[in-house]
């Protein structure tokens, strides 16, 4: 096989995980959380992270010379009427430095609504080294009617990361709490039992940390 013909069958299998993306992004607001889990695990965009305290990144040393480019995305759901988004899409950092950056979400309904937002971070293998101080994940936003909120992240990368990892993408896809509420929008809740599972993840990753 020529250099080019196996150059164009990379980027064909680059194109269709990308297409998979696409296709589950804008398929989350119809479908229940266990498809979700489905198609995370098949794009690779299923690395949960993980909570640490302030204690803990204070003890980590900077690698100032390595950088890592963090890129930042987000999604609110079909059955969750807000707007949400990053206001920094891309940054680069030293693995061990602490950094923050802020996503802004809005509700655009006449309504009180109580959103779960829910992380995920790929390549899945550098979610274990991805931690975060601060996040609005770790617990059900409650925006009122026409509210807009900014929402910070705080997080580092950990030094142990591998080396041939250069880039990281951290991912939020919010999703309305209650099944009455979603449904009236055209979505479906996501289900409390695994926004509880994904809170004590990060609740028990924090006891670790510190």
């Amino acid at each position: 096989m020529t250099d080019d013909a196996r150059i164009a069958r990379a980027n064909k299998r680059v194109a269709l995980k990308l297409a998979l993306v696409v296709v589950g992004m804008f398929g989350f607001g119809f479908a229940m959380w266990p498809l979700y889990i489905v198609l995370c695990d098949v794009t690779g965009l299923n690395g949960k992270t993980g909570q640490v305290g302030s204690d803990a990144v204070a003890a980590i040393k900077v690698d100032a010379a390595r950088t890592v480019t963090v890129s930042f995305a987000g999604l609110a759901t079909t059955g969750l009427p807000w707007e949400f988004r990053p206001l920094t899409k891309k940054l680069d950092v030293h693995p061990g430095q602490l950094t923050e950056v802020s996503y802004v979400v809005h509700n655009r309904s006449n309504e009180t609504i109580v959103g779960q937002a829910i992380p995920s971070v790929a390549p899945s293998r550098s979610a274990e080294h991805f931690k975060k101080i601060e996040c609005f994940c770790f617990t059900q936003q409650t925006l009122k009617p026409g509210e807009t909120r900014e929402m910070p992240v705080r997080f580092v990368v950990e030094p142990a990361l591998a080396q041939d990892v250069k880039e990281i993408t951290l991912s939020y896809t919010f999703f309305n709490t209650d099944k009455e509420s979603a449904s009236k929008y055209g979505g479906a809740a996501i289900e409390q039992s695994q926004g509880q599972h994904d809170h004590s993840q990060h609740q028990s990753g924090a006891r670790a940390g510190g």
